[in-house]
């Protein structure tokens, strides 16, 4: 009887324990888990439903997290969504002209001349084809990759300048390298080149590195940093997160990138020091809903650089902050939460957003 009595209270104190939120400081993986796969399943549904009426770029971010999610639980309908997706992506890329463009879900059409098409969000989308063809195989696969060395091919040989930096594709605000279709196209070359093996790719993104190492973000420029503020961290710091296994070897080059990956990093904890009422940017509305994919950065950092876990720690914290803002009742999916899944995916599967072929 005292046994059984022993078996009852241990068992009751490990439920206790399991169902406890967090302590200050502390991070409940288990937590973690639960929301990552109920904004997972909710996401599957959303970039399935083809009268989903959010810009392709914020589907991507979903869709590569649902890759990891996949490859984390084997779930097929998350890899079921992302083909469906990325397939339909394809689809509108084999009408767009310019030739290897994506439809962005705004701005050009499939089929017509006229109108912006932007690098940027094109990279963002064909990261998330790119991640759904590492996942596949056969013929999927085939057309999944040609789908992104087509769109490669495009932004290579029209939209990346003698400076190594990347403009907006056809952007009638300005034809100059610009920060957010440098950070993304980098990070979109890197991952291309992590799959192909094919060396044109990462040359070209060593160089849009080089240009971003150059590049004072908090210049005056097209969509300044005082404007942006989180969009600009979460977007540069993409290539660097992308790339680093490559660009770390050489020394000039890691040097030049440390310094600049700190800079952000330190931005990045700077703001998120402060209460969520307080911040310039709220996380509940536009660019301040970036904030929800930042700590995917200070994840891949927190295995790169030497913290002591202070990397690791902060994104924890932060994502503890912005959960109640998702799940205080069902979760709506606006970009927060689109974007969160990004962190939650490198938080609970380390590598696996940048899985690739090779």
């Amino acid at each position: 009887m005292r046994n059984l009595r022993f078996i009852f209270v241990f068992t009751c104190l490990i439920v206790v324990l399991a169902l406890a939120p967090a302590r200050a400081g502390s991070t409940n993986v288990a937590a973690f888990q639960s929301q990552f796969i109920q904004l997972c399943d909710l996401a599957a549904a959303k970039v399935r439903n083809e009268n989903n009426k959010v810009p392709f770029f914020v589907d991507s971010y979903a869709v590569r997290a649902l890759c990891a999610a996949y490859d984390r639980t084997g779930n097929t309908n998350y890899l079921a969504a992302c083909r469906d997706w990325s397939d339909r992506m394809v689809n509108y890329q084999e009408k767009m002209i310019p030739r290897g463009a994506y439809y962005m879900h705004y701005n050009r059409k499939p089929g017509e001349t006229n109108g912006d098409w932007y690098a940027a969000d094109s990279s963002s989308i064909g990261m998330a084809v790119l991640a759904t063809a590492v996942r596949c195989q056969g013929a999927d696969q085939k057309r999944f990759l040609r789908s992104a060395t087509n769109f490669a091919a495009l932004v290579l040989n029209n939209y990346v300048k003698p400076s190594g930096g990347v403009t907006d594709g056809i952007w009638s605000k300005s034809g100059d390298a610009w920060w957010c279709s440098s950070g993304l196209f980098g990070s979109f070359l890197f991952n291309l080149y992590a799959s192909t093996g094919d060396k044109c790719y990462l040359n070209a993104a060593l160089n849009v590195t080089g240009w971003l190492n150059g590049l004072d973000l908090a210049q005056d420029q097209p969509f300044p940093l005082s404007q942006q503020g989180p969009s600009m961290l979460m977007y540069v710091m993409e290539n660097y997160s992308a790339g680093w296994p490559y660009i770390a070897r050489s020394e000039a080059g890691k040097k030049a990138a440390e310094a600049k990956v700190t800079w952000c990093l330190n931005w990045i904890s700077e703001q998120q020091q402060k209460p969520l009422a307080e911040r310039h940017w709220p996380p509940t509305a536009a660019w301040g809903m970036k904030f929800g994919g930042l700590p995917f950065h200070q994840y891949i950092f927190s295995r790169q650089f030497p913290d002591d876990g202070n990397l690791s720690a902060a994104g924890d914290a932060e994502m503890q902050r912005l959960a109640p803002i998702v799940f205080t009742a069902k979760p709506r999916m606006t970009q927060l939460p689109m974007f969160m899944l990004m962190s939650y995916a490198e938080r609970l599967a380390p590598g696996a957003v940048y899985r690739s072929l090779k």
